[in-house]
């Protein structure tokens, strides 16, 4: 069986026995109170380290998995009325408890959840096995006690009773979970409701926070197979960091995604200036953030022509990120000539901002993703054997490239001290 996929057993194998100790130990203290707040954010770094947390409790919480919220989900006005949806996520570190977050960003009345579960375990909120998120904001569960694996699929099920929509989604999640009602279980590629697992960890140093687009987001990759470039790190980390992928696919640095897929429109989410501090500076332990975002301001329609601009969002992101004492890592921009949106203009953009990046002018390190996946006898295109086949995504291999890319010593460390 594999490393990934083994764990889920061992987890539903010994979940009843050491949770029933564990509560023991662990005892009521663990009870937090319901975090209820604007999806746009008004905590500080500080706050989002170990938000909620019970004074009685020790450890630190650190995010295990997230999925930033992207859209509501297409017809989905009722959303899913006396539904299941399983959500399954695969973790980066481990803990021996959880907890978990809820979004009803897209939705335009209260969300009801009467029953939540971790890996079969009840979840609660301020005691009580149901919650009401109201529309626009998000919640946080209380602690559950929990063994959670490193490196291993985790199940989170939560349970809608009543008609309530749109749902806010997370689409094209290149992992199956499942949605069931009393007609059958179907399979999907969404995640629903869920945007983040945190965990209690004495051990971690934190979490490794990555905002980016479709090639964070893993579009290309195998699905189920987790070898997103995200994926890689973690495992070449060997899990001692939590790694968030705050991906989205057709996400921007400087306008909010003019895509519309299946009519949904703004289908890649709002701009990385919009999103920043909802999905980086209030992530649970954030330490480090990647910021791997540009391709599409450079090649999505509206075109951006002035580098100066993305380098200057880029740059306006690293002093937020800074303000709240993380370390800021940035990535260089790949290479997509081929693409249909490919033009020699373009480029130039790309390779005018890749110069700011490798000068040292606007991150405390860069990570270089344009040369690890180039064709030396063709820069402008990445390598065939790491292509998807459209000549901008990346297949298993060039995530795997990405991955390896990224030296372990520029995700830790301190941010700089002077000024820009």
């Amino acid at each position: 069986m594999p490393r990934r996929q083994g764990y889920a057993l061992l987890i539903a194998l010994v979940a009843g026995t050491v949770a029933i100790a564990a509560a023991v130990a662990f005892g009521t203290s663990l009870l937090a109170d319901e975090r209820q707040a604007p999806l746009g954010g008004s905590q500080t770094h500080a706050a989002a380290r170990n938000p909620a947390a019970p004074a009685t409790s020790t450890g630190t919480w650190v995010a295990t998995w997230t999925a930033a919220p992207v859209s509501a989900e297409p017809d989905s006005g009722q959303g899913h009325p006396g539904s299941t949806i399983r959500n399954i996520v695969h973790t980066s570190v481990g803990g021996d408890a959880a907890r978990i977050t809820l979004s009803n960003l897209f939705g335009t009345v209260p969300l009801v959840i009467d029953q939540a579960a971790v890996n079969t375990r009840p979840v609660t909120f301020r005691g009580r096995p149901d919650v009401t998120v109201a529309a626009g904001l998000q919640v946080t569960s209380d602690p559950v006690v929990v063994p959670v694996a490193p490196d291993a699929d985790l199940e989170v099920t939560l349970r809608t009773p009543y008609a309530a929509g749109p749902v806010t989604q997370h689409p094209n999640a290149h992992q199956t979970s499942f949605l069931a009602d009393s007609q059958g279980t179907w399979s999907t590629t969404r995640w629903r409701y869920l945007t983040a697992v945190d965990v209690r960890n004495e051990a971690s140093p934190g979490a490794i926070v990555v905002i980016g687009d479709s090639l964070t987001a893993g579009s290309g990759s195998t699905t189920d197979a987790n070898t997103r470039w995200t994926d890689v790190l973690s495992d070449r980390l060997r899990h001692a960091y939590g790694v968030a992928n705050q991906g989205i696919a057709g996400n921007r640095l400087l306008l909010d995604s003019p895509l519309t897929v299946s009519g949904v429109k703004n289908a890649g989410g709002r701009s990385a200036t919009h999103r920043f501090e909802r999905d980086v500076l209030s992530v649970a332990g954030a330490k480090t953030v990647i910021i791997a975002l540009g391709i599409n301001d450079v090649q999505q329609f509206p075109q951006e022509p002035d580098a100066r601009r993305i380098t200057g969002a880029l740059r306006a992101l690293t002093e937020r990120a800074r303000a709240q004492g993380l370390r800021v890592v940035g990535a260089t921009l790949t290479p997509f000539q081929g693409y249909s949106t490919w033009t020699p203009g373009s480029n130039s953009v790309r390779l005018a901002v890749n110069e700011e990046i490798r000068a040292g002018r606007i991150f405390d390190a860069f990570v270089d993703f344009d040369r690890a996946v180039r064709d030396p006898y063709a820069p402008n295109r990445i390598l065939p054997e790491y292509d998807s086949g459209d000549r901008l995504h990346f297949n298993d291999a060039g995530y795997r490239a990405l991955g390896r890319a990224v030296d372990l010593g520029t995700v830790d460390g301190t941010p700089k001290a002077d000024a820009f």
